[in-house]
């Protein structure tokens, strides 16, 4: 079975590359493949891109899943999901997105939790279309999109379910920087490059003071739903994160 997340280096940049084959959802085998490469990038130099395969960055969670009305994969996949997430966003040196394709529900999440975030041009989609199906969007990826999304589009990015063409995400905050899609990796690693040199420990510190408001509602939303005996779910039939 070929890996779902796999890490390389050139010089002081890693790359973690997510590929599934098809979609490249976030199931608890990729989640703990992610997991394993972050367990080995540098946090005291250098700088890390996450990228997807060719026209796929992520569509989100694994919807066979969230579809098969098992309520402890469930808690397990989005739990450390949204654990995964905020290890990203936290992470100490600079973190870049080459956002490959389609970036749809938790992709775009991923995509808000990364420093810098360049996409690509053809006919590719991000946004958050939770509100289209019927789902609520908790605080552990709410901050996320809260936080990068700029004030004039965040009624559309959030409540409004709105897509946005990667080409036009710029103007909404959760894109950076639009390239062609074969300079996207040279684009990546020219800016990478870049921020690995970014002193070290001043960038993990002023970061950590940059992130610390949206970063402690995060966590305390994920503390409160792992405790809870009644966690926050999506469920198979309303598809609406509730109480169960």
């Amino acid at each position: 079975m070929e890996k779902l997340a796999t890490l390389e280096s050139k010089d002081d940049v890693s790359i973690i590359t997510i590929d599934d084959g098809k979609a490249n959802v976030f199931s608890k085998n990729m989640i703990d493949a992610f997991n394993e490469c972050l367990d080995n990038v540098r946090s005291d130099k250098g700088s890390l891109i996450i990228t997807g395969r060719e026209g796929m960055f992520s569509a989100g969670f694994d919807l066979k899943i969230i579809s098969s009305g098992d309520i402890e994969k469930i808690r397990d996949m989005t739990l450390n999901g949204f654990k995964l997430l905020a290890r990203i966003f936290s992470f100490p040196r600079p973190v870049l997105a080459a956002c490959s394709g389609h970036g749809i529900a938790l992709g775009t999440f991923l995509l808000c939790c990364c420093d810098y975030r360049i996409g690509i041009k053809g006919e590719y989609m991000v946004g958050a279309n939770e509100m289209r199906t019927n789902m609520v969007i908790p605080t552990p990826i709410l901050e996320l999109i809260k936080f990068r999304v700029t004030q004039s589009y965040k009624y559309r990015a959030v409540l409004g379910g709105e897509m946005f063409a990667l080409e036009d995400a710029a103007k909404t905050g959760i894109i950076d920087e639009i390239t062609e899609s074969n300079n996207l990796m040279n684009a990546a690693m020219e800016k990478a490059k870049d921020l690995s040199t970014m002193g070290n420990p001043s960038y993990s510190l002023t970061k950590e003071l940059f992130i610390a408001e949206p970063l402690k509602k995060i966590n305390d939303a994920i503390d409160s739903l792992g405790s809870d005996p009644k966690p926050v779910i999506p469920t198979d039939d309303s598809k609406v994160w509730i109480n169960n």
